[in-house]
């Protein structure tokens, strides 16, 4: 039995989304949430909590401190629907390497949006594709978690926006093309897949577009 929701969480507001500075001298992973961020998480919970009602809920969580913040603060609207809750490595952030400055990141960004958010990988880091890759391999557990009889009415994924695309274009077959067309959703966005009487799933569609790849 397929759950009738997939919903996709990036995590709110963190140190990074505030002040790039801090890459060069906090890792990627420790990045906390502002102040702004968890009143986006709480506010997040109360928006899913009239989405599950009552209904069960199984949750899939990156380890990376900010998102296990997210989740936190999401966490008391939902308590009574949670049946079980996992931290996966494999639903993190693209990897950016080692600590670096601002300006240093701000420079691979746009030699990544020049050459191909997909298929550039940061030096010393990953590339859209190694985290497709290893998204894919997610999927793995998730259909296996799938096949439990008692497996929950709903599942709530909490992770990163660049994976929340990437697991989306895996999902619905996109294009490269069509990948690289959608921006990142804003921090705490909640992104809805849908199960449908053809036991397909809809994407319940909000996520932001670029009209071309040079903007």
């Amino acid at each position: 039995m397929r759950p009738k929701r997939i919903i996709l969480i990036r995590h709110g507001e963190s140190e990074g989304n505030a002040d790039g500075e801090i890459y060069s001298s906090t890792p990627d992973f420790r990045l906390k949430l502002t102040s702004k961020g968890k009143e986006q998480a709480k506010e997040a919970g109360k928006e899913l909590k009239n989405i599950f009602g009552d209904e069960s809920l199984y949750v899939y969580v990156s380890p990376y401190t900010r998102t296990r913040q997210t989740f936190k603060h999401i966490r008391p609207s939902i308590e009574e629907n949670i049946v079980r809750v996992v931290e996966d490595p494999r639903i993190r952030e693209q990897d950016w390497g080692h600590l670096q400055s601002k300006k240093y990141f701000d420079e691979i960004i746009k030699i990544r949006d020049a050459f191909s958010t997909f298929y550039y990988r940061i030096p010393d880091g990953e590339s859209g594709a190694d985290v497709y890759d290893r998204v894919s391999i997610f999927f793995d557990t998730l259909h296996r978690d799938f096949e439990n009889p008692d497996y929950p009415q709903n599942v709530l994924i909490v992770t990163h926006g660049m994976t929340l695309r990437l697991f989306l274009m895996r999902w619905f077959h996109w294009s490269v093309e069509e990948f690289e067309l959608v921006r990142n959703p804003k921090n705490c966005q909640i992104v809805v897949m849908e199960l449908q009487p053809d036991g397909h799933y809809k994407l319940i569609d909000n996520l932001r577009r670029r009209e071309k790849l040079s903007e």
